[in-house]
């Protein structure tokens, strides 16, 4: 998974619960398959990440290669996703784990 990435997910996952529950209280939230539709079809976004977030969340990362959109969603147990946060100029990025004992 790409660096630029898994800050995104990182950031998603250490506010998992309260992000969803705060995206559920603005109305950023349908049915799962929905919200992958719309994704798809409006914004030509694809999966780009997955991880598990607090109270088995789920959090994705979708994002278009060509236009550079991204979304970051969250999905609860029971099966409602949450659009957390969404932007533009997604990069995929491999860079490499500093050595360990360096201090980065």
């Amino acid at each position: 998974m790409e660096t630029c990435v898994k800050g995104l997910v990182a950031a998603a996952l250490i506010g998992g619960t309260m992000a969803g529950q705060a995206a559920a209280q603005t109305a950023n939230c349908a049915p799962r398959e929905m919200v992958i539709e719309r994704l798809a079809t409006k914004y030509g976004e694809t999966r780009q990440s997955i991880g598990l977030g607090n109270n088995n969340a789920v959090v994705e990362v979708f994002a278009s290669e060509e236009t550079g959109t991204w979304t970051i969603t969250v999905t609860t147990a029971s099966g409602m996703t949450c659009l957390v946060a969404s932007g533009q100029a997604f990069e995929e990025l491999a860079e490499a784990l500093p050595p360990k004992g360096n201090d980065a």
